[in-house]
């Protein structure tokens, strides 16, 4: 590992300082990251819901995805962990390394590893220094560490259910008002009631997209979490330093060497020379000074103050509680005072609890009136079997009965209710045509003609027009029929209104 190549600023940071460093990176490197990323994981996706579709399982599809994602995290990691040191690989690169580089690791990141929540942290460490023994390395990269990786993984799973669910939110926004709450009971049934296969399959490819743009930035912050350990434990900033520094005087101080060297070389060969014998040893530092500069004792003592020195040997004073008779306790037996005292413990907890189960009981049978109602009121109903769909011909260029109130009561009494109610819709929008000489396109929707009764000139005629359309589009989209009093209440009230009485 070359730190000098390094292309971050190396200094101590803190957890989530860290992380924002490794965002950063896989910011500064977005297309050698997503562009292998999508090319490995969905023909993946795609093959897990091919699976799902065939066998009816698609919503195991999206739990297989999210299962293998340790997998896939092997590409971001793997770019970063080249690109901090200046050598961003290319796509082909990564996908060649994807063959064989960390599958050692995997059956761990697949099984009992798979939902603890240092995943971003503890991959670096067994993939990129490898070896044996990783469990006392992980401890020591941990450290600290592994409180602000745990929160990166709860903070992540949020990003990806904000995402998916901020992209549900904005369907209603594009459906006309008219027609919400139709469009939400089809929403509820489509999605939690029987869910058909298109909108199983459309869930799952939210997902991916979620994981394909949160995962990546999920790897990154555990890798720059990482990088602070190591830069913290192994000082990677001091060693860096120091390498700068003998690169910037390193040159100018071997060439000082050379001519000292150079300039005192003649001398010492000429005063060798002209010298007979080799003169005695010089004397020594403590020889040359004596005693009177050289005190062994204020040494020691110097030596024995500096070690007293409460920076380098710092104390710690504690507090604790001890028996006052040591010799009775030790004649007692504790185990059996201890397992007196714990069966007692249990009994009491147990009576507690039976006595709190049954409280709780009472209290339930007592407000039964008032829960139980409410509790069968929220229980999804029976669904009634949908009516036959009558396969009559309608002639709608035929001209309107004279009495249309009665030829209405007439079909309904003849069990003819989704015609009767189509005569009364189809005979209030041309009555509301009449009057307001609005001009309705062949095949107007139920939204249009409601548009179009806002020129009548009475909020009574606008009421009783839009209560006939609300009935026909029940009965015609949902097969919710009004019962009789209701259907007679809403022809005396559309006959009354637009004139049919007279």
């Amino acid at each position: 590992m070359r730190i000098d190549r390094i292309a971050v600023e190396l200094r101590p940071r803190s957890s989530w300082e860290a992380a924002e460093l490794g965002i950063a990176l896989v910011r500064n490197h977005p297309r050698a990251i997503w562009k292998p990323w999508v090319i490995a994981t969905l023909p993946v996706f795609v093959v897990l819901n091919a699976l799902g579709w065939w066998l009816e399982l698609l919503p195991w599809a999206a739990l297989a995805f999210w299962w293998l994602k340790p997998v896939f995290d092997r590409i971001p990691l793997f770019v970063l962990s080249r690109a901090v040191f200046g050598q961003v690989p290319s796509v082909r690169e990564t996908l060649d390394a994807q063959r064989t580089w960390g599958w050692r690791w995997m059956l761990h990141y697949l099984t009992w590893r798979r939902l603890g929540p240092y995943r971003s942290l503890y991959m670096p460490v067994d993939l990129l220094e490898g070896g044996e023994g990783k469990h006392a390395r992980r401890n020591v990269i941990g450290g600290s560490a592994r409180g602000v990786a745990a929160w990166l993984t709860i903070v992540f799973v949020h990003f990806e259910m904000a995402l998916i669910l901020g992209v549900m939110a904005l369907v209603p926004l594009f459906i006309p008002f008219e027609q919400m709450r139709e469009s939400f009971d089809a929403m509820r049934e489509s999605f939690f009631v029987a869910q058909p296969a298109w909108t199983q399959v459309a869930t799952n490819l939210l997902y991916y997209a979620a994981a394909t743009a949160m995962e990546p930035f999920y790897v990154g912050a555990g890798f720059g979490l990482y990088l602070n350990r190591r830069t913290q434990l192994e000082a990677w900033d001091v060693e860096l330093a120091f390498r700068r520094l003998r690169a910037r005087i390193g040159g100018a101080l071997m060439v000082a060497c050379l001519a000292f060297g150079v300039a005192f070389a003649p001398a010492r060969a000429a005063r060798a020379a002209d010298e007979p014998a080799p003169s005695p040893p010089a004397p020594t530092m403590r020889e040359a000074l004596g005693p009177r500069y050289v005190d062994d004792k204020a040494f020691v003592d110097a030596v024995a103050k500096v070690k007293q020195d409460p920076l380098l040997n710092p104390t710690e004073k504690r507090t604790v509680w001890t028996p006052r008779d040591k010799k009775k306790l030790e004649q007692e037996d504790p185990s059996s005072i201890a397992v007196a005292i714990a069966r007692f413990m249990g009994k009491m907890l147990e009576a507690a609890l039976w006595i709190l189960l049954g409280a709780l009981v009472v209290a339930l049978l007592a407000t039964a009136k008032r829960w139980w109602p409410w509790l069968r009121d929220v229980a999804t109903p029976e669904r009634a079997a949908p009516s036959e769909i009558s396969l009559a011909p309608t002639e709608h260029d035929a001209a309107l009965p004279a009495d249309i109130a009665a030829s209405v009561r007439r079909l309904w009494a003849e069990g003819l209710s989704r015609r009767a109610l189509a005569l009364l819709y189809r005979a209030s929008v041309e009555t509301m045509v009449a009057r307001t000489g609005a001009f309705l396109v062949p095949g107007a929707t139920e939204a249009e003609c409601l548009r179009a009764s806002r020129q009548l000139g009475a909020a009574e005629d606008r009421d009783a027009f839009a209560r006939v359309v609300r009935t026909w589009q029940y009965a015609a989209y949902a097969d919710r029929l009004p019962d009789g009093d209701a259907f007679e209440a809403l022809v005396a009230r559309a006959a009354e209104r637009f004139g049919w009485a007279t």
